[in-house]
């Protein structure tokens, strides 16, 4: 089974499996993107809502990876229903990528490459240059912003 992203009806993603996604990406959809939507779900697209429980545990993973701020609700709800129905995910975002590998949930990229490793991203002072595992507002040393910086 597919779990189609926005990415995928954008792109005239096409498969002979089984497909499923979620009602939220429908509401990012406009126009002709939309109606590919209506059109797939009406010849049998399985719409699907992830269970809390699992919407949680993608979230865990994304703090680990450094990767939550970077996803939507959305974003959640997908990799989280990838993982529920052990699909595969069809997506050109990275970072659900990055999540959906940590939690052992494969990739379809669509448009673009996908990723080549799996990353935990780090947080980087601009003003002390002090790193941390989880992104905050504001440095807690002396209160400058915090950038994501790749780990490599």
């Amino acid at each position: 089974m597919r779990i189609l992203d926005s990415s995928a009806f954008i792109h005239e993603y096409t498969t002979d499996d089984e497909v499923a996604s979620i009602p939220e990406v429908h509401e990012e959809l406009q126009g002709g993107t939309a109606l590919r939507f209506d059109a797939m779900e009406g010849s049998g697209m399985t719409i699907h809502v992830p269970a809390p429980g699992a919407v949680g545990q993608v979230e865990r993973a994304a703090t680990g990876s450094g990767d939550a701020a970077e996803l939507s609700d959305t974003d959640l709800r997908l990799v989280a229903t990838a993982l529920e129905l052990g699909g595969t995910l069809v997506t050109d975002d990275y970072a659900m990528q990055n999540v959906a590998e940590r939690l052992d949930v494969s990739v379809e990229p669509i448009a673009r490459e996908g990723i080549t490793e799996e990353r935990e991203w780090r947080f980087q002072c601009a003003g002390c240059g002090r790193t941390f595992d989880e992104n905050k507002e504001r440095c807690p040393i002396c209160g400058s912003d915090l950038s994501r910086k790749n780990p490599a």
